[in-house]
């Protein structure tokens, strides 16, 4: 890279800046971008094996240490944890928690993103997709502040970003995949260690590719680093486990470009610093 050039992801978990985004962080910082990370919570409710939780007091300090360890496998310069609570997924209880993201005030949440944008200065700003990948109300709700923050700080920020990117997938072939699992047996509707991830309604969802970033070999960071968040490895069933693998650890990570906006499908650019003045 010819100039130091910042990028700042906005994710909502531990273990968000890997699955998915792990490629594109680690070959960004190998090339010299410093990278930052937004987590806006602690993932408190993430569903743990008991023998992991030997010499932590709490869930959410087990996957603070699992987040340092993928930190600094992918090369990231900061992290930044906003402190809200786990709300959880769609329709429980927890959503309504009073320290949850969820329930948190957008206007709050979005002024906090925009202070980290004016302190770090990226160029690039990424975060969820507006469905927040799979439906998960933290996902959307970081999603809608970043995209507030974001709108903020080009028209009034004494510091303008130049990019906004929403990290996505191509959900056709999870069409076909859910079909597919009728056949064998499987309910899309009811996946997952918990059996509250509803494979059809993320199906259904609509997505928009403009750039897809070759991981190469920065693959196989994303997965060692994927091995740091253990406690989120385990359960489900086998077809599950690589059907996800397959989706997030594919050759290539794509993104949605927000911002310049595009009027039309224009060739899928490889670049998330295609839209970077670098002066």
């Amino acid at each position: 890279m010819d100039q130091k050039v910042r990028l700042l992801f906005s994710y909502a978990h531990p273990d968000d800046e890997t699955f998915g985004s792990g490629g594109t962080i680690a070959r960004y910082a190998d090339q010299g971008a410093e990278v930052f990370l937004i987590c806006a919570t602690g993932g408190e409710l993430g569903t743990v094996a008991p023998e992991l939780m030997e010499g932590y007091s709490s869930v959410a300090d087990l996957r603070a240490e699992e987040l340092a360890c993928a930190a600094e496998m992918l090369g990231l310069s900061e992290v930044i944890m906003l402190g809200y609570r786990d709300s959880g997924m769609a329709g429980s209880a927890e959503n309504n928690h009073l320290d949850s993201l969820w329930a948190a005030k957008l206007e709050v949440v979005s002024r906090r993103v925009y202070d980290e944008i004016q302190r770090l200065q990226p160029q690039v700003v990424v975060t969820f997709d507006s469905f927040g990948g799979y439906g998960h109300p933290d996902h959307i709700k970081i999603h809608q502040a970043t995209t507030h923050a974001f709108e903020n700080a080009v028209h009034e920020g004494p510091f303008r970003p130049q990019a906004l990117y929403y990290s996505t997938f191509n959900r056709r072939p999870l069409r076909l995949a859910t079909r597919l699992m009728r056949l064998f047996g499987f309910d899309p509707a009811h996946m997952g260690r918990n059996n509250d991830l509803n494979l059809d309604d993320i199906a259904t969802v609509e997505s928009t590719v403009h750039l897809r970033i070759h991981a190469g070999k920065y693959r196989q960071v994303a997965w060692h680093a994927a091995q740091c968040h253990e406690s989120q490895l385990g359960g489900g069933n086998s077809f599950i486990v690589r059907l996800v693998s397959r989706l997030l650890f594919g050759s290539r990570e794509s993104f949605e470009q927000a911002y310049p906006p595009q009027f039309h499908r224009q060739k899928s650019s490889q670049d998330l610093l295609s839209n970077v003045q670098r002066s």
